[in-house]
């Protein structure tokens, strides 16, 4: 693996540290301005493609039913080929509802120029909506 998949690589870790601290902001800032962020399914108010701002939203609605504003994002393996990263993912977060939220993803990341461009995220559509729409 080449230095350039090695530092996305790293880029890509580091944001998930930041999202799994709840640091909205400093999510964003890991952004490029005219990032997008697409989610797989037909989760209402999550999935789809979000604009830079329109993710920053979501994140703050999900945050706020969470009992420590974030949920964590563990990466298991990386794939690197160029600008792309791809993670396997496993999240958890004990909501205020009383559920636990703890799915699997696969992730594709873009970064370009050591801030994440675009993500891709493929997860159990149907845990991510038990937890989080279902009454």
């Amino acid at each position: 693996m080449g230095a350039l998949e090695e530092e996305n690589k790293k880029v890509v870790t580091e944001f998930m540290e930041v999202f799994s601290s709840g640091d909205v902001n400093g999510i964003l800032g890991s952004l490029t301005d005219d990032a997008t962020w697409w989610v797989a399914g037909n989760i209402p108010g999550i999935s789809g493609t979000k604009d830079k701002a329109g993710f920053g939203e979501m994140l703050g609605g999900i945050a706020e039913g969470t009992k420590t504003g974030a949920i964590t994002l563990t990466p298991l393996a990386f794939t690197a080929e160029g600008e792309r990263v791809a993670v396997e993912t496993e999240s958890y977060a004990e909501l205020k509802n009383g559920r636990v939220y703890n799915n699997l993803y696969h992730f594709v990341f873009t970064v370009r120029d050591g801030k994440i461009s675009s993500v891709k995220e493929f997860l159990d559509t149907e845990h991510t909506t038990a937890v989080f729409v279902a009454p």
